[in-house]
């Protein structure tokens, strides 16, 4: 079935009837936001790292977000251990790969991590994307500079012979698997001015993948509330918006989102 704007505000109604566990093995600076973002979308957010716990951290989730945006061997290894437990039960997994192309223990660590993945949704910038396919793409820290649609063809390479989705965020959002693409035309630039916004965004994606059975639906859905609930977030600060009194906004906007504002809002198309 082809994704539309109503099988959207389906998915969201979803989300929020079911509440999905996503369990989060993210980065120290984005744990709080993550977790405010996910209970502002009605989704239930457990962060959890420690080896001892996971296996069944992620028997009672709906999905595991990996985030290596703040890298360590230790966390590495709860990774690999999460990861298998989910492959055990076919249970989606989300590889944000924060600052991937900044440096080759970054590089390496995604590309294995998505190898050991068995049912997967990547989400990251366009020079996070180019980096995992092996391009090379221009960045800086863990910021991209160069233009979502420039990593299009690096995103099909990445899904190319597998069941997988990418997501590349940017000024318009791509969401690719191997035979579909979705594009998303909401947002505001002020979001790339917020820390931890695009790996909140991989926490929502979570949240959709633990609650829809087909992946490119949750990752299409995921990107797009993400992005809607944005757009109305700057609309409502009147003016040039401040990234403080942004980050509030954006979880009242969230938090309140109603299926008609996602249909009177939304810019989404399946090519």
């Amino acid at each position: 079935m082809t994704v539309s704007p109503e099988s959207i505000v389906a998915a969201f109604q979803k989300v929020q009837a079911t509440a999905p566990l996503v369990h989060n093995l993210t980065n120290f600076v984005v744990m709080n936001f993550t977790a405010n973002v996910l209970l502002a979308l009605g989704a239930s957010p457990i962060m959890a790292h420690a080896p001892e716990e996971l296996e069944e951290i992620v028997n009672m989730s709906s999905s595991s977000v990996i985030n290596i945006g703040t890298l360590n061997r230790e966390w590495i290894a709860s990774m690999e251990l999460a990861i298998a437990s989910a492959n055990e039960q076919n249970k989606p997994i989300v590889i944000d790969p924060v600052g991937v192309g900044a440096t080759k223990f970054r590089t390496e660590t995604a590309k294995r991590l998505l190898e050991q993945s068995r049912r997967w949704i990547v989400r990251g910038n366009a020079s996070e994307i180019l980096a995992l396919s092996g391009e090379r793409g221009a960045t800086k820290g863990v910021d991209s500079t160069e233009a979502s649609d420039r990593a299009c063809d690096a995103a099909r390479s990445i899904v190319q012979n597998s069941d997988g989705v990418v997501i590349v965020s940017g000024a318009v959002d791509y969401v690719l698997s191997p035979t579909r693409e979705g594009r998303i035309r909401n947002g505001h630039p002020i979001m790339t001015r917020i820390t931890g916004m695009g790996c909140a965004g991989s926490g929502v994606v979570g949240a959709f993948a633990g609650a829809l059975e087909n992946d490119f639906e949750a990752a299409c859905s995921g990107a797009a509330i993400m992005a809607i609930a944005g757009e109305i977030a700057a609309q409502r600060q009147l003016g040039r918006p401040g990234t403080g009194s942004f980050q509030v906004d954006f979880l009242d906007a969230l938090s309140r989102l109603e299926p008609e504002q996602i249909r009177s809002t939304i810019k989404f198309l399946e090519v």
